[in-house]
Formats: structure tokens, sequence, C-alpha cells
């Protein structure tokens, strides 16, 4: 089958509807909170259709047991049947969901009768599962939505359209995990650690200073290089195999110094170089 469909679901308040814009932007036949019965039929039509439909992009709310478990059943026939069909999760942490449902003064769709984290808990649970059997997660924590467009965009822009894979560099903390989208892991708690600096710690790694501090010693600017050329040696290979994305994750202790310099330089060299590079920092502005 021509037709590419990505179905599109996750937790409440991690970016879905934002997602679909995206997807349309893109060039994506958008459909938001579709019943997952009607999928198959839906695809029937897409397929049919005289418009030339071939990319499409389904927003579904899935968190009745029973729901969930006709849903995996539909999606693993559509992909028997031939459809080139790929479930992308959602999430955020409990953190940036509670305010994101604050900011915009809506209920949690599962609290509305209990505080707006137990729901968020709730719905967490309920769909683990459809968590487990997705083929793509992307965490929307830290995303603004350009930053969120740009991530969609590296995943699913055609590949006619991108001459090199577009780089997406993330710096992030390992005290609060790694990046779940992660391709090429990097680890810089081998530096000077400005936070151990007291005119240097309230600030971050975008700061001059902190810069200077990072990239005093010889192995830091030794470490670019190397990164560089293992891109060099390796991006080719990604070219080969049709492959339009790369993520870098580049990570300290808590995200806010060392990965953040790194992350900086390495981006602005790949820039330089006419990469097609997004940057990210993850961790940069948590609270210490």
């Amino acid at each position: 089958m021509d037709l590419r469909l990505v179905i599109v679901s996750g937790l409440s308040g991690s970016g879905k509807t934002n997602a679909l814009k995206c997807f349309e932007d893109l060039g994506f036949f958008c459909v938001d909170n579709l019943p997952p019965p009607l999928l198959p039929v839906f695809a029937d039509l897409c397929t049919q259709s005289s418009a030339g439909i071939t990319k499409v992009a389904v927003g579904i709310d899935i968190r009745e047991r029973d729901f969930l478990r006709d849903f995996l059943t539909i999606a693993e026939r559509l992909k028997r049947d031939g459809y080139h069909c790929e479930l992308i999760f959602f999430e955020a942490n409990d953190e940036v969901l509670v305010r994101r449902f604050s900011e915009t003064r809506r209920p949690h769709p599962l609290a509305k009768n209990m505080p707006i984290l137990e729901g968020i808990q709730k719905e967490r649970e309920q769909l683990a599962e459809l968590k487990k059997r997705s083929d793509r997660i992307i965490d929307t924590s830290a995303f603004t939505i350009q930053q969120l467009k740009d991530v969609i965009a590296q995943y699913y822009l055609d590949q006619g359209e991108i001459r090199k894979p577009s780089i997406s560099v993330i710096s992030f903390g390992y005290k609060y995990g790694i990046p779940y989208e992660t391709d090429l892991l990097f680890d810089v708690r081998f530096l000077q650690n400005p936070n151990f600096v007291s005119e240097l710690k309230p600030l971050s790694g975008e700061d001059p200073s902190v810069q200077e501090y990072v990239f005093r010693k010889p192995e830091a600017d030794r470490f670019i290089e190397l990164v560089k050329s293992f891109l060099a040696f390796l991006v080719p290979f990604y070219e080969k195999e049709g492959r339009p994305y790369l993520t870098m994750a580049i990570g300290c202790t808590g995200g806010r110094h060392r990965s953040v310099a790194m992350a900086r330089r390495l981006h602005d060299d790949l820039k330089a170089a006419h990469y097609q590079v997004v940057l990210r920092h993850r961790d940069v502005n948590r609270e210490r």
C-alpha cells in the first residue's frame, strides 16, 4: 500500500493536537478523534480517493481498557493488510502536564472529581501498554511549538526533500534520565564542572563565561573534533539507508552547564558545515 498512516496518541496535555497541526503543515491529511473501529474503513477510503491521499495522520484518544484492546488488534490488522502504519506516543513529565492544564484552565479528562495529578497518573497507568507497543515515543516536556514541529519534520518529512539527515542535538542531565529518542549518546561528565564555581553555578552553558570555562581545557575542543569526524563517517551511511534524521544526546550530571555548552558548540559547528541541525536543551531550566 502507498498510504502512510501515522496514528497519534499519548497522554492528555502532551501536545497531540499541536502535533497534528505540525503533520498538516508537512502535507499530511489529518483527522482528530477518529474512533478506532473506523480506522480500517478510513484507510480504505484514503487509498481509493481520487485526491491522491498518500500521507495521513490520525489523532486517537484511548482510555477505556476495552477500547485499547480493540485498537491494538485493529492496528496489527492494518499492518498485516499491507498498510505502512506507525503509532507515535506523546508524553510529558507530571510537573509539565500539571502546569499545562493549570495554564489552560482545562480539566483533565480523568480528573473531574480528583486532583489533576491523580488523573495524570491514572491515565499514565492506563496507557502503559499502548506506550509499550508504540513505534515511537516523543517526550514534549521541554518543547516549544517550533521545536515540536522541527522534531516531527525530522521524522516525517519526505526523504526527497532532505539532502542530508537532519540532526537533532539534545543536552540533558543524567539525573533526569536519558532522552527516549536518542540514537547517539555522549557523556561529557569528564569535563571540569562549572557547577563548583560560585559565580558560574547560577548560569547556564549558553553563557559565554561558562563556555569559556568548559573549553579552557584542550579535551573539550578535542571531543568536539572527534564527534564531528565520527559524524562525517556516519552520515553517508544514514543517507544510503534513506534515514532522514539522527538524534544526538549530550549529557552531564544536571544538564545545565557542560552538556549545554558542548551541545551549543556542536550545533554551531554542524550548522556552519551546512548540516540541517536543531538544538534543544531539555533540562537547562529545571528547578535545582
